[in-house]
């Protein structure tokens, strides 16, 4: 039986300058629910995520800006820093770890910069919510094998982004015969393929 993550739960103090910040951040939101004075659920999801985050009142014991290290895929490092930065997010420069595989705990061993091999998996960014629960940026162009995507299911808001995707990269939205091309690049995707490796497979898949 499949055991998807579902929903992180993170501590804020004020609930609306939290939702304020990740709606701000381009999160969509899910829900907002009051049941009372003592208890609140506010949902949102990261775009392009699977698991959703939930704040609110009354949701969590824990302290507010105690969630750590919570990481975000992204396809490419630097343009994800240079967009959040561009909403005002007090963001760290892209980094990479001393040790090469994953990053330390905190501030240390960390190396400016994006990985010199621009490895997947291996370089970063920081930033924190106003609470402080801190979230780290992960570039990820290649995913470890066990990482596929099973299937769409019902989810046709992913088949509908990796069409549109599709269509940029390919960039002949009238070309006769594009679906050729889209369905290569669409299966590369799903194996886990960068959008550019995604894109040399479809062409080298499709007649010219």
């Amino acid at each position: 039986m499949d055991q998807k993550l579902e929903v992180i739960v993170i501590p804020v103090s004020d609930v609306d300058r939290a939702k304020d910040f990740y709606k701000r951040l381009g999160w969509r939101e899910d829900a907002d629910f009051v049941t009372g004075p003592d208890f609140r659920v506010i949902q949102v999801t990261p775009p392009g995520s699977p698991c959703s985050v939930i704040f609110g009142t009354g949701v969590t014991s824990a302290r507010p800006g105690s969630a750590q290290d919570l990481v975000l895929a992204v396809d490419d490092i630097e343009a994800a820093q240079s967009g959040l930065l561009g909403l005002g997010v007090d963001i760290s420069d892209v980094y990479h770890d001393a040790g090469g595989i994953f990053y330390h705990a905190g501030t240390a061993a960390r190396v400016p910069g994006p990985d010199p091999e621009r490895r997947t998996y291996a370089s970063y960014a920081a930033f924190a919510d106003p609470d402080g629960n801190g979230w780290v940026l992960q570039e990820v162009t290649t995913r470890l094998p066990g990482r596929l995507w099973s299937d769409f299911g019902t989810d046709v808001a992913v088949l509908a982004d990796l069409l549109g995707e599709a269509e940029q990269r390919h960039g002949r939205p009238d070309a006769a015969g594009k679906w050729n091309w889209y369905a290569p690049y669409i299966a590369a995707r799903r194996l886990g393929r960068s959008p550019d490796e995604a894109a040399r497979e479809a062409s080298a898949a499709t007649p010219a």
